[in-house]
């Protein structure tokens, strides 16, 4: 193992494909709506400094330990290269994302931030992971071995691991028990290096405290474990956006926010500093003038109780208006509510608009944030959403489908 892994280039990554171990997978990258193919008026505005604002709460609330972003499902729906340009400009040490193709499509964007592939599952492509310079996050034993076989038909230098222990979510890891011997194994094989050990909170995000500090516990011993084998991790990492904000000792070497920087509290009240950073927004297309006793929608779920003003808005489920919103959920127009009336359908929803004056075809509808208008100001968090459909705000942000093309704005 004598030659040296270059930085990372694509087009030598792509040339040099074939000297790899694995070959270069097919690999489907999904497509988003661009904003410049645009027609309907249907769109999420990102907004950048509030990103930023949200970074640096994070990093002060970080104890000095590092930050990295994470970014996983297209940056919680914000859109990760645009999201992490940002925040590789403003100051986060690294990346982290739960899919190969994430992280590849994160370096064709030209993102150099060390990138973490958190998933755990690669598909047997490691040459992905060598020819893009990235940085796997291990579970599992043969996982080792793969990746070492690897490095060495690459003739590349050793690759950076991060090991990942299970000390209380049952999902990814090691298993304490078996700590020693994936160390052992480790300490085998010259062609990886563990830069990193980390574990994953359970309930961090209710409060629970005292699970915290179990899982540290366990988190603690499997490190001192390995160090009795001469195996010292670069850095450690635990704390998600909650952990960060519940405990210091949680922080260890580096923290990876997700929620948080996009602006949403991962407790009810543990940061009310945050900023949100999406705002989805599409305007009235029609309005029509219905008597007492008329049907609205699929299935005639909602009948007009009295003379009623109905707008229609292009938007739906498919776009991330949950139909479990129908007959439940509001919009903002001209600065007021207007509930959702009927059932809300693949590509349009109606409301209604008789108690908002002057509502008008082309009048801005505001499905998730703030508005100020004529009739009043008010505001629609992933919250208060989550809350109605049973959910977190997590899926509410994820749901914005990527046919909803993203307008980045720099107030």
């Amino acid at each position: 193992m004598t030659a040296k892994r270059p930085a990372f280039d694509a087009t030598s990554a792509l040339a040099g494909a074939s000297a790899l171990a694995t070959p270069l997978p097919r690999v489907l990258r999904p497509q988003r709506a661009l904003p410049s193919d645009a027609v309907r008026p249907t769109r999420a505005e990102v907004n950048l400094a509030n990103l930023r604002h949200n970074l640096r709460v994070m990093q002060r609330n970080a104890g000095g330990a590092e930050v990295w972003a994470v970014l996983k499902a297209d940056g919680y729906g914000h859109g990760s290269k645009a999201v992490a340009r940002t925040l590789e400009r403003a100051g986060a040490s690294g990346v982290c994302v739960a899919l190969l193709e994430e992280a590849v499509e994160l370096r064709e964007a030209g993102i150099r931030l060390p990138i973490l592939v958190m998933g755990g599952y690669y598909g047997r492509a490691w040459g992905e992971l060598l020819r893009h310079d990235l940085t796997p996050v291990v579970h599992e034993a043969s996982q080792l071995e793969s990746l070492a076989e690897e490095v060495r038909f690459s003739g590349s230098e050793a690759m950076k691991v991060h090991v990942k222990v299970d000390t209380g979510m049952a999902r990814l890891g090691i298993a304490p028990k078996d700590v020693r011997a994936v160390g052992e194994l480790l300490r085998s094989r010259p062609e990886l290096v563990l830069d990193g050990l980390m574990t994953h909170f359970a309930s961090a995000d209710v409060g629970d405290a005292a699970s915290i500090h179990q899982q540290l516990d366990l988190f603690d011993s499997a490190l001192a474990t390995l160090r009795e084998l001469g195996l010292s991790p670069r850095v450690r990492h635990a704390a998600n956006s909650a952990a960060i904000l519940a405990t210091p000792r949680a922080r260890l070497d580096l923290v990876r926010p997700g929620i948080a920087l996009f602006g949403v509290e991962p407790r009810e009240g543990s940061c009310p500093d945050l900023r949100p950073v999406m705002r989805v927004r599409t305007e009235v297309v029609a309005l029509r003038d219905l008597e007492a006793n008329m049907p609205v929608g699929y299935g005639a779920t909602f009948h007009t109780e009295r003379p009623s003003r109905i707008a229609t808005i292009p938007m739906g489920y498919a776009d991330g208006l949950s139909r479990g919103l129908s007959n439940r959920g509001h919009v903002l127009v001209r600065g007021a509510r207007a509930p959702i009336v009927g059932s809300v359908s693949m590509d349009m929803t109606m409301i209604d608009v008789t108690l908002v004056p002057d509502v008008r075809i082309g009048d801005e509808c505001v499905v998730l944030g703030s508005q100020k208008g004529p009739a009043g100001e008010g505001v629609i968090t992933a919250e208060e959403l989550a809350t109605s459909l049973g959910t977190i705000p997590w899926e509410v942000l994820t749901s914005v489908s990527r046919r909803v093309p993203r307008f980045y704005r720099e107030p």
